[in-house]
């Protein structure tokens, strides 16, 4: 929430689109809310299970003046990356994803965990449970890692400027 404000410092309206059958879209969306609440934003729940909700929520954007969008993460939204670059960008709308791959595919700028070490951790933890450990008496693991990654070709096509903060903060700068 902090790095899309930074980015948009004008917006004062943020949506976050979730899938509303996933069961983690709550919690997260909670969590969006009490960090917009503490940065004085004003968070707009979208939500969208199937291709029809999700080309159905981008058109309606600009008449609720939102002024950026936080893809939440989710296996569907994931799956429908490409379309949900190419909507974002279409309707003009300041997007910040949770993978990588997304500013990748020209999304504006995403922040989340570096997947190669998650799959890191999760071979780690095959080769213990290989090896006879009960995955019951392993620890819970978080991400370690977590990047933000700009794609400096969409701000311009956007009209955003990146202050030079953000770019020192990047992983990765997509030019």
């Amino acid at each position: 929430m902090e790095l899309l404000r930074e980015l948009v410092p004008q917006a004062r309206v943020i949506a976050a689109l979730a899938n509303p059958i996933n069961p983690n879209a709550e919690p997260q969306l909670n969590d969006l809310q009490v960090a917009a609440r503490a940065l004085g934003l004003q968070l707009v729940t979208l939500g969208a299970g199937n291709d029809a909700e999700l080309d159905s929520v981008f058109p309606t954007l600009s008449q609720q003046q939102i002024g950026a969008l936080i893809i939440t993460a989710d296996g569907y939204l994931i799956s429908r990356q490409d379309r949900l670059v190419n909507l974002a960008n279409r309707f003009a709308v300041p997007t910040i994803y949770p993978l990588r791959q997304y500013a990748e595919a020209g999304g504006l700028i995403s922040y989340g965990a570096n997947l190669t070490d998650a799959f890191r951790q999760c071979g780690t933890y095959v080769g213990k449970i290989l090896k006879g450990a009960k995955p019951a008496d392993l620890p819970v693991l978080q991400p370690s890692t977590y990047e933000p990654v700009i794609n400096l070709k969409t701000a311009k096509q956007l009209g955003v400027t990146v202050s030079p903060n953000l770019l020192a903060l990047a992983n990765e700068v997509i030019e």
